[in-house]
């Protein structure tokens, strides 16, 4: 019944709305006044920042004051806020993304293998899921897009996009510290500095974040404390200004992090619903990465318009070791490295021309990987061991234009044409295939590869009001066609397989209630050669094949809305419905030798039917003291299928989080309290099947999250 009074519940949030107080009774300064504040979002490239309630886009967007508020490390931490979204770690190696967004997900920790979901951060799209979801600070704004984005941002945002922006360096003189302590003995410090160099001209920012967590769980084998983890950020900026119409924001990031390799349940031995895990292979993970990006504004005459170019560069480096048997007895540990490099430069110009905006761009993107894998098997009586190199180029041309046909009707029409190559050189998992201390491995198959696509949008916004919109659109997206680095079977190639297409068709409605807040947005999409990673107990322990497997249609609806109760009292809310069918079988989902209604029949992957949740914000003004804020949330995620034949399944969850802070009356220091998972829910990454001879019947390699956190957290700024 929770999920129908949810739907019929009028208090739907939008974290990223934006509110103007109203009345003669104004708000405490805390953070139902975070909600009031007007949310940029930058979707839409117009050279400018648009309020999320304005754009004809299914959009999260939080600011750095609602980030703040949820104590937000990393992007796992919003996982369970927005409606139909997933951003899971995998956890077969810490920090490798496996998102989902309205039922489109991956299941996989190749690094060959393309989101559904791309990550992009300060313009520049991350080309590979691993380095993903480690913790992140100092961010200026976050904007979580459902639905295909691939007109403006291209391939591989057919799920959705998560667009990151971190803060810029600052033309005053300003500081930001915060200092905090978690279970697991969880220790973390960061600061921001930041001023002019040259008054009005140049400006720098340094940012640095520190966190050493001692682990929050418990080994078995041992009786030893898991999960040890040390992360190191720092992020220098520079700002230069020449005049009113130009600005460039240099950024660079240097990041490392390590720690203990995953905490790998096994279903086979131990229940679902407990963090109890036994592993006699510790594993470890070091990452390190280096990151820079150059963004360009111009203001020019020409449409009144601004020229923007963003040149990105990252490098990353992963070692890890797991114990995938997750038992007491070394049956299947894993060793792997991946090295990679990639090169972006994305210009683009927005402008407007009577009644039509317009923006159009050039996109280039180059990519380098290499990755080396081992397997031990069975106390090493078995060693075997395979990988890669991957060379990526990509080329897009886009353009977009709204045309106002009157004050109060908008057509939106655009198109991006993109062209891809990749070529690889894949050795097949065998003795000596790969040598890990150089990623060099024995090359058996060598190919490349071409694809493109057109990706159309056409889309029509009615706003009779100031308060009130209405959009629909139709659009198409593409994930890129592909190879497998991780073959596990000589009798099967690693590629390519074929691109998968999806169209699109939605249907929104934005609306505004005084300062409550409704969104809510329909949508169906028809998705035509399903690229699925096939993961099935084998031989090496567990086999991977990556083929196009089917047609599918996905539907569904999602709601997000705010509603002030008092002036500084807001209940928040978000509901989201999915419902998703196979068409068109090509593969053998199931394993039982045969193509027919039960492979049909199957759950798609990583789809939860139902997510909802609600939440309340309460300030309080404590005279001198200053003003004390509490907050609590609850949100629900359906349990959703992990494997294809259905037989590993992620289990649902509900999440209550709460937090109780203060804040000076100057507004320089907060001191808060906070607690998030409080009913301390068991959920894990992943699902993989394994043989059962390592662990029984039902054995598997599921990694944890982590349970029940307390923190407490001391934030100074002026």
């Amino acid at each position: 019944m929770r999920k129908y009074w949810l739907l019929a519940s009028a208090s739907l949030l939008c974290p990223g709305t934006a509110f103007a107080q109203t009345g003669t009774d104004p708000a405490p300064q805390g953070s139902t006044s975070a909600l009031a504040d007007e949310i940029i979002v930058t979707a839409t490239k117009k050279g400018y920042g648009e309020n999320v309630q304005d754009v004809p886009i299914a959009v999260t967007a939080y600011g750095e004051a609602q980030l703040d508020a949820k104590f937000v490390q990393n992007l796992q931490s919003l996982s369970y806020d927005v409606p139909n979204v997933q951003l899971e770690d995998v956890g077969s190696t810490p920090g490798y993304a496996n998102f989902s967004i309205r039922g489109l997900g991956i299941n996989s920790s190749i690094p060959s293998i393309d989101p559904t979901v791309g990550v992009f951060i300060d313009g520049v799209y991350l080309g590979i899921n691993a380095g993903v979801v480690f913790d992140n600070f100092d961010l200026e704004g976050l904007e979580v897009l459902r639905g295909p984005q691939g007109l403006l941002f291209g391939r591989n945002v057919t799920g959705g996009a998560v667009v990151v922006r971190t803060s810029r360096p600052s033309f005053d003189l300003e500081f930001r510290g915060k200092a905090s302590v978690e279970t697991g003995l969880k220790k973390t410090v960061s600061g921001v500095v930041t001023g002019p160099i040259v008054d009005d001209v140049v400006a720098a920012k340094l940012a640095v974040y520190y966190s050493d967590d001692d682990g929050w769980f418990r080994n078995r084998f041992d009786g030893k404390s898991f999960g040890k983890a040390k992360d190191l950020i720092i992020r220098p900026a520079l700002s230069i200004r020449g005049g009113e119409d130009f600005r460039m924001d240099i950024r660079y990031e240097h990041g490392e992090t390590k720690g203990d390799g995953p905490a790998g349940q096994n279903h086979g031995l131990f229940r679902r619903d407990s963090f109890d895990f036994s592993v006699n292979n510790r594993g470890f993970y070091d990452n390190k990465w280096d990151q820079a990006s150059a963004e360009t504004n111009v203001d020019v005459r020409f449409g009144e318009g601004v020229i923007t170019n963003i040149a990105g560069y990252r490098r990353y480096r992963s070692s890890a070791s797991s114990d995938i048997d997750a038992t007491p007895l070394s049956l299947f540990h894993a060793d792997i490295e991946i090295a990679q490099s990639q090169l972006s430069d994305e210009l683009r110009y927005a402008g407007k021309f009577g009644d039509v905006d317009v923006t159009t761009g050039l996109y280039y993107f180059t990519q380098d990987i290499r990755y080396g894998e081992r397997r031990t098997l069975l106390g090493g009586r078995q060693i075997v061991s395979g990988g890669g190199a991957q060379d990526q180029t990509t080329w897009g041309v886009f353009a977009s234009a709204d045309w106002h046909l009157s004050e109060t009707l908008t057509l939106n029409l655009g198109g991006r044409y993109t062209w891809e190559r990749k070529a690889v050189q894949v050795s097949t998992l065998r003795p000596n295939g790969c040598n890990l201390d150089t990623i060099i491995c024995t090359t058996n198959f060598a190919d490349s590869d071409k694809w493109k696509g057109f990706t159309p949008k056409i889309g029509l916004q009615w706003q009779p009001g100031d308060d009130t919109q209405v959009y629909g659109v139709y659009t198409r997206g593409f994930r890129s066609g592909g190879y497998n680095l991780r073959n596990t079977d000589p009798n099967v190639p690693p590629g390519p397989f074929d691109q998968e297409v999806q169209d699109s068709f939605e249907l929104g409605v934005k609306q505004q209630f005084g300062r409550n807040r409704i969104n809510v947005a329909g949508f169906y999409n028809r998705i035509k050669d399903l690229q699925r990673e096939i993961v099935l107990p084998g031989p090496l322990g567990a086999s991977q094949v990556i083929r196009n497997t089917a047609d599918a249609t996905i539907k569904g609806i999602e709601a997000e809305g705010l509603f002030f109760i008092l002036p500084n009292l807001a209940l928040s809310g978000q509901v989201g419905y999915v419902d998703g069918q196979y068409r068109n079988v090509q593969f053998d989902l199931s394993g039982d030798g045969v193509i027919d209604g039960v492979d049909r029949r199957l759950k798609l992957p990583r789809l939860s039917p139902w997510t909802y949740g609600a939440g309340l914000t309460y300030d309080q003004r404590l005279g001198s003291l200053g003003t004390a804020t509490a907050r609590v949330s609850y949100n629900h995620r359906d349990k959703a299928a992990f494997t294809d034949n259905n037989q590993g399944f992620l289990q649902g969850a509900d999440m209550l989080d709460a937090s109780l802070t203060l804040a000076t009356a100057d507004n320089h220091w907060k001191f808060s309290i906070y607690g998030r998972n409080l009913l301390n829910e068991a959920t894990i990454g992943s699902d993989v099947q394994l043989p059962a001879a390592f662990g029984g019947v039902g054995a598997s390699f599921s990694p944890l999250n982590k349970g029940r956190v307390i923190g407490g957290e001391v934030a100074v700024s002026f």
